[in-house]
């Protein structure tokens, strides 16, 4: 028999990566058709929702810069609130962790896992699919975060096959800047035409971030840390590349020993550069399932 998980547990809302990501094209409506294959890591932010019979919607915590009005929790639960004419309202509170503007996914994820926990707290009965599909008009990354499995996506991301790749050890820097997603698809100098390419492909090395030279070029920040992170005596398994749109630099490692020894020249460097004085240092392993999921599963039993 399901029961419901208290409305005072915690609940996921973990970071992605992009090992890779192209655009291989623009549509009609705007949005660029992309590849891309995203990863998760047990590294991230917790939500707690306190169920309320009035029907009000409310974000409880503090963030710098941003009012609840415009928070993506509180617009994702009044939008599931109208699809499904609920009747409950919810006090969110929320721990961040994930860096914002750093391209690992915080607001969309803190999206997705609001959908995924209030249809299971308010006993809303959608499917995943239902839940994906309504999480599209909150961004093109939520869909991602609801599917909760490592995926090749496709379309603006919403196109997503479950693929299993190897859950290594990541070491991610956080330059300590924000980047404007549109100001980076706005850039003249975007390759909007890359040649679509297979999951083959992918694990013969032929994939990399095409935003990755311009905010090299935008940013020196981000172009210092992608150097650091290249020159260090311990092999990576991936080459270090940017995620996403955002500021991040990540590269992996085969066993967690390799992962945090590079985590820890990396803080060393933020004590003896000033160019490296804005950094922050994540130390991460991947994983194929996100915590989101296993979190539904348990408390779904």
């Amino acid at each position: 028999m399901n029961q419901r998980a208290n409305s005072t547990d915690f609940w996921p809302a973990p970071a992605k990566l992009n090992l890779f990501l192209h655009i291989t094209g623009r549509r009609a409506d705007g949005y660029h058709n992309l590849q891309t294959l995203f990863q998760f890591l047990n590294f991230g932010d917790e939500l707690q929702f306190g169920l309320r019979q009035d029907g009000a919607i409310n974000r409880i915590t503090d963030l710098d810069n941003v009012t609840p009005q415009q928070d993506i929790t509180v617009r994702a639960a009044s939008l599931l609130k109208r699809h499904t004419e609920c009747a409950l309202g919810v006090d969110i509170s929320i721990k961040k962790s994930i860096p914002m503007g750093g391209g690992l996914g915080g607001g969309s994820s803190d999206a997705a896992t609001t959908l995924v926990a209030l249809n299971h707290l308010w006993n809303l009965g959608m499917t995943q699919a239902e839940l994906i599909n309504l999480g599209k008009a909150l961004g093109a990354d939520v869909p991602i975060f609801v599917y909760g499995q490592t995926a090749w996506a496709e379309g603006i991301g919403e196109i997503l096959q479950s693929v299993e790749v190897p859950e290594l050890w990541y070491v991610v820097i956080y330059p300590g800047i924000k980047i404007s997603t549109a100001e980076l698809f706005a850039d003249p100098e975007l390759t909007r035409d890359a040649q679509p390419i297979r999951i083959r492909d992918y694990f013969e090395g032929g994939a990399s971030n095409v935003f990755e030279n311009i905010v090299r070029r935008r940013y020196p920040v981000v172009d210092f840390a992608l150097k650091w992170l290249s020159g260090q005596e311990i092999e990576s398994t991936h080459p270090a590349m940017m995620t996403g749109t955002g500021s991040c630099v990540f590269a992996a490692y085969q066993d967690e020993i390799c992962a945090r020894r590079i985590a820890e020249m990396a803080e060393q460097q933020i004590a003896k550069d000033q160019a490296a004085a804005g950094w922050r240092v994540i130390c991460a392993k991947a994983c194929n399932e996100s915590p989101l999921i296993q979190k539904l599963r348990s408390v779904s039993r």
